[in-house]
């Protein structure tokens, strides 16, 4: 699922040129959070994981497809779904 369609959509939840989803990064970026969008059970265990705004992040690799991805955060290893990555706003 696409969280954001169009520029409406993208100023509508308050991001900038400058930032974007965490499932448009790059293997070998660092990144830091900025925003956790959603609601309920997902932004939890993102917050339970250790993903809080302004947390660092590491973008180890993508698999082939693209899902799923591998990040360093905190220094432990992690893999997100696309899904669970197009919550994380990131610059």
């Amino acid at each position: 699922m696409e969280v954001f369609f169009s520029l409406k959509k993208a100023v509508k939840n308050g991001i900038t040129k400058k930032e974007s989803t965490l499932k448009k990064a790059r293997a070998g970026q660092s990144l830091t959070v900025v925003k956790i969008l959603g609601k309920g059970n997902l932004r939890k265990r993102l917050m339970e994981m250790g993903i809080t705004k302004g947390t660092k992040l590491y973008v180890k690799k993508i698999a082939p497809l693209g899902d799923p991805m591998e990040i360093t955060v905190r220094g432990y290893q992690l893999s997100l779904r696309k899904s669970e990555a197009d919550s994380i706003i990131v610059t």
